[in-house]
């Protein structure tokens, strides 16, 4: 199926080692002002913890309360929090309160995983992740579809439709038949670690499985959701685009060799395998051949890890609006 719909995803990172976090606040609200005029249905937003060269959101609901007053059009997506730091009725709250506050424009996405010193920080470094991610989704899960919590009492705000926009993120086919089976949506990484088998594999041969698995494990009259996020850079001519990915994957590397994050390369070329970067029309025909891709509702395209400033950033944002995305057979952004 043709992607129906387009998403700008900001983890928040500093172009440069001077920027504060209200100078990266600040860019990424322009980013989803400029989204928004461009005619993208939703932004999204991670959450990481201690490192800002990783991301620096470390609470994905109050800044997406702030854009949800600023941005009237635009849904709102975490992709995603990670749950298994969380107190997961906490986090329903939360998530109640700011889709209220929206007009109901909330999406919400949980996935297992995190750096190795976020969970050190909440002192679960030798927690089974996995365990404890599925036994807080199953709480928080719960908590959207209206069980009673303490006695006959249930969340408030009560959640609404909510539980209808639950996503989850994973690398394995496993957790895209959990996600399936749950009826929640399935957010597809940007990159993915490869394995001896998988070693010269492209990114939608990977995840080919993963949404087989899915739309298996989908209850009869479920809708799926499949977001496809894809590390997306586009310049009006070749040789910029690759001059900022390599120093962008340069910086991304040292960060991963820092935190201990994913296996996902260890030069810049394996960095960048999986991530689309060039001219529109050097992009559309890379696009063009994922297979993935084409079975997704929601096309989700993210700078990361290429980071090539706010300005370079912002003229991608508005090229893959305006000659990327119609090409794949959306319809053309424009300014509103």
């Amino acid at each position: 199926m043709t992607p129906q719909r387009l998403g700008l995803f900001t983890r928040l990172v500093r172009s440069e080692a001077t920027e504060d976090a209200a100078t990266v606040y600040r860019h990424a609200l322009e980013q989803f002002e400029l989204a928004e005029r461009l005619g993208y249905d939703a932004a999204w937003v991670a959450q990481h913890h201690l490192d800002p060269d990783e991301g620096g959101l470390p609470s994905p609901f109050v800044f997406l309360a702030h854009a949800a007053a600023r941005y009237p059009k635009l849904r709102l997506g975490t992709a995603i929090v990670t749950l298994a730091l969380e107190d997961p009725i906490r986090v329903a709250e939360d998530a109640a309160v700011l889709d209220v506050l929206s007009g109901g424009r909330l999406e919400i996405g949980f996935g297992a995983g995190g750096s190795r010193h976020a969970f050190e920080l909440f002192d679960l470094a030798g927690a089974d992740r996995q365990q404890v991610y599925a036994e807080k989704l199953a709480v928080l899960t719960a908590a959207l579809s209206g069980a009673a919590l303490v006695g006959d009492r249930g969340l408030n705000p009560p959640a609404g439709t909510l539980r209808n926009r639950v996503w989850q993120a994973t690398f394995s086919a496993a957790g895209a038949h959990r996600a399936g089976l749950a009826g929640d949506g399935l957010l597809l990484s940007k990159a993915q670690p490869r394995d001896a088998e998988t070693a010269g594999a492209t990114l939608w041969e990977i995840q080919e499985p993963l949404v087989a698995a899915y739309l298996a494990a989908l209850p009869d009259g479920v809708e799926p959701r499949i977001g496809a996020s894809r590390g997306i850079f586009v310049a009006d001519d070749h040789d910029t685009a690759w001059k900022f990915a390599e120093r962008g994957a340069t910086r991304f590397l040292e960060q991963l060799r820092r935190n201990g994050g994913p296996d996902v390369g260890g030069s810049v070329e394996e960095v960048l395998r999986d991530s689309f970067i060039g001219t529109p029309g050097e992009v559309v025909a890379k696009l063009a051949a994922d297979t993935a891709l084409r079975q997704s509702t929601d096309f989700i395209v993210q700078v990361h890890p290429v980071d090539p400033g706010h300005e370079a950033t912002l003229r991608s944002i508005e090229l893959i609006a305006t000659e990327v995305a119609p090409q794949l057979g959306r319809r053309e952004g424009t300014e509103q």
